[in-house]
């Protein structure tokens, strides 16, 4: 790939320090560059760029729109440079990551309360964690551990089942004030709200009971259970949702179960790690971990 067309960081941080302070010759005090040394990073970005970034006005500099929307980029890809260096500096060679990959809200809910105390018991070992909802390959990735949800089979790794799964709906109990529920159907006169990863859920639910209607797809459609119970806490409608991720909330009052009846899921939620990988430490003592702290 080449790359003799990409910006140099000194650009970069040019760029970034002359768009905060609209000032050439600010940025270079702050740089410890000449004004003549920042005024041509900043051309030769412009060059690369084939946009203007800035433009004078009465002799005031101020950012083109092209400059404004490249700050935002330029600022985060600064940002990473800087994590992933200091992320080295601190990684000494008694440390070890172990990179895990979960679902958004399983994570949140039941994976991250386990995980106390683990750093104190292992102190070599630094999690890295990070959500994905689309499947994606272990060792490309260089993933160690995921957690997922389906049937107990992932290409070259073991699987563990860490639990079932049932869904229920909940809501808000102000939304149930507004409008009663004697029968399932009379769900469909509130709004549904749906889950992107789970399309079929409500029609589903409502097949499991014998019944049917058009209204099963209808309703706001969020891209995780989390922004779905975020909703049916609002009470923007009522959410279709595994019940251990509501759990909190149901025990707390601020979620409500509006119709007994939950469905038993096909799949269920598994952790995975490469098969190759099974006696590596930092994966062993982590699935250990996990396992004894299954409900």
């Amino acid at each position: 790939m080449r790359r003799n067309h990409l910006p140099s960081l000194t650009a970069l941080h040019c760029f970034e320090a002359a768009a905060r302070h609209l000032s050439f010759t600010r940025a270079a005090d702050e740089l410890s560059l000449t004004q003549s040394a920042v005024s041509k990073q900043v051309a030769q970005l412009e060059t690369t760029l084939l946009h203007p970034l800035f433009r004078r006005v009465r002799k005031r500099l101020h950012l083109t729109p092209e400059g404004a929307v490249y700050l935002g980029e330029a600022r985060k890809i600064l940002a990473q440079v800087e994590m992933s260096t200091r992320y080295m500096q601190s990684y000494g060679v008694e440390s070890d990551v172990l990179n895990v990959a979960t679902l958004p809200t399983f994570g949140a809910r039941w994976l991250i309360p386990r995980l106390n105390g683990f750093r104190h018991q292992h102190p070599s070992i630094n999690l890295n964690i990070s959500n994905r909802s689309e499947p994606f390959d272990m060792q490309k990735e260089r993933i160690e551990v995921a957690f997922f949800f389906g049937h107990g089979v992932w290409p070259r790794a073991e699987c563990i089942k860490l639990l079932d799964e049932e869904l229920v709906p909940v809501c808000a109990p102000s939304t149930i004030k507004q409008k009663g529920v004697d029968t399932p159907l009379a769900l469909t006169g509130l709004v549904l709200l749906q889950v992107s990863t789970r399309p079929e859920a409500w029609h589903e639910w409502f097949d499991a009971q014998s019944l049917y209607t058009e209204h099963s797809y209808h309703g706001p459609r969020f891209d995780t259970f989390y922004m779905a119970l975020r909703a049916a806490r609002a009470g923007c409608g009522v959410a279709l949702v595994p019940k251990f991720l509501a759990q909190e909330e149901l025990d707390e009052g601020k979620l409500i179960i509006p119709w007994q009846f939950s469905l038993k899921s096909k799949d269920a939620y598994y952790m995975a790690y490469p098969e190759h990988m099974t006696e590596l430490y930092k994966v062993r003592v982590f699935i250990e971990w996990i396992c004894q702290r299954l409900d």
